[in-house]
């Protein structure tokens, strides 16, 4: 399997600014630029876009974990927080912190964080991480 996504810029790093397009259409000349990054100004940036991913992909892996343990989950709802630092002359992602929080019939916590730790590590966006990453896994009723 191969996803497509493509970004153009146009100007300086500062002055310019681009659009990303995703092959599936969701991402339509979507604007990114120096504001969107680094202040707040509408559109998007690539931080946002790998939490986005690695939130989806980690709540993705863990359904397929529980289900594969005989659980079906009733709602499970991640946040991922990505940290974007000063790293030399220029920056790294350090860091991602998933919070997970589910309802899952007749699961107990101590299985769920199980689950869960089990799912960070399979989610492919984990893998390909270089960065510290963090699990907040809690069941709610």
């Amino acid at each position: 399997m191969i996803r497509k996504a493509k970004a153009v810029w146009n100007g300086s790093g500062r002055a310019g600014s681009g659009h990303l397009s995703s092959e599936s259409g969701v991402l339509a000349e979507t604007a990114y630029s120096f504001k969107t990054r680094f202040e707040n100004e509408k559109g998007t940036n690539p931080e946002e876009l790998i939490a986005a991913a690695h939130a989806g992909c980690f709540t993705m892996s863990l359904a397929f974990v529980l289900q594969s343990a005989g659980f079906t989950p009733t709602e499970l709802s991640t946040d991922a927080a990505v940290t974007l630092e000063a790293d030399g002359k220029g920056f790294r992602i350090s860091r991602s912190a998933l919070t997970l929080r589910g309802r899952v019939p007749n699961l107990d916590d101590a299985a769920f964080a199980r689950f869960a730790g089990e799912a960070e590590k399979s989610c492919p966006v984990s893998k390909v991480l270089n960065a510290t990453i963090t699990l907040d896994a809690k069941l709610i009723q």
